[in-house]
């Protein structure tokens, strides 16, 4: 609780003075409300058909347009934030803290437990990531929680090899010597000395993997290893309207959109976190600001 305090009190310091991360976590912020209100702010039902109005362009009533059932686009994608964006902080939830508690494990006690947790990283690595998830959705079925599974059982290795390896700089350290010296348990010299050090990076990469993992979730979904008809979810839309790109390219257009500005706004987020988290990172960045004030001889 001492560590994620010490990170969100640089956050809320470094946030007064640096733009680029109050506008990122604003952002973040609008995202995350519309996929909360999607059933306020979707201005008709995402899953009412009405043949009659199927393949409608954009207007003043379909701002994007109808599907080949008639449903509206624009509340389609409102509903969608919700599934993709949900189940991408699911994932990268499960993921980083998996992979990171085995990672610290491995690089706290080493021995046994180090080399069987590394050769099961390495065994998973040896792979193509997307092809086994694809591979583990399809032996599980097709659904948007065997698509967070299959994905997870890929993506945890990451995880580990970082915390492992962030845990191993400061193993030797002499403080943590001196603690083991006077009787400092396992336990507690994880949590004490060795997470600390570790979980900034660790929540760098996370809020990175957030598009990163909503990017993978969609290419399943639509791959149609994921969710299923009739759920509204970005990747599935644009599954859907793929055979009528050319006469109704709005299917595509805006679900395709929609992936892309969350990607990015999660993605800009992780790069703003880089600059307060990490001390050397911001030393650079202060040493470039000071230089750039500086009068020209």
């Amino acid at each position: 609780m001492s560590a994620l305090h010490g990170i969100w009190r640089k956050i809320r310091r470094a946030t007064g003075g640096r733009r680029a991360l109050g506008v990122h976590v604003a952002l973040v912020l609008v995202i995350v409300l519309v996929a909360v209100f999607a059933g306020r702010l979707a201005p008709m039902d995402p899953y009412a058909a009405n043949l009659a109005e199927a393949f409608q362009p954009p207007s003043a009533e379909h701002w994007f347009g109808t599907d080949k059932l008639g449903r509206d686009i624009a509340s389609r994608i409102i509903h969608g934030a919700r599934i993709s964006l949900t189940s991408a902080m699911i994932l990268v939830l499960v993921i980083s803290v998996l992979g990171s508690f085995l990672g610290v494990v491995a690089g706290c006690f080493g021995g046994l437990a180090d080399a069987v947790i590394m050769r099961i990283c390495d065994m998973m690595i040896s792979f193509p990531g997307i092809v086994l998830a694809i591979a583990v959705a399809g032996l599980l079925g097709a659904s948007i929680r065997n698509a967070i599974i299959a994905i997870a059982v890929v993506s945890w290795t990451k995880y580990a090899r970082l915390a492992r390896s962030l845990v191993l700089k400061i193993r030797h350290s002499d403080f943590v010597t001196a603690a083991e010296l006077n009787g400092i348990r396992p336990g507690r010299l994880m949590r004490r000395y060795l997470l600390p050090s570790a979980l900034p990076t660790l929540v760098i990469t996370a809020a990175t993997d957030i598009g990163t993992m909503m990017l993978e979730l969609a290419g399943l979904s639509f791959l149609g290893f994921g969710a299923q008809p009739p759920q509204a979810e970005w990747g599935l839309m644009l599954n859907e309207g793929r055979a009528n790109l050319l006469d109704s390219p709005w299917l595509m257009i805006f679900p395709g959109a929609a992936i892309c500005v969350t990607v990015v706004v999660f993605n800009l987020l992780g790069d703003a976190l880089r600059n307060v988290l990490d001390p050397r990172r911001a030393g650079r960045d202060e040493d470039l600001v000071e230089l750039a004030r500086a009068p020209l001889p």
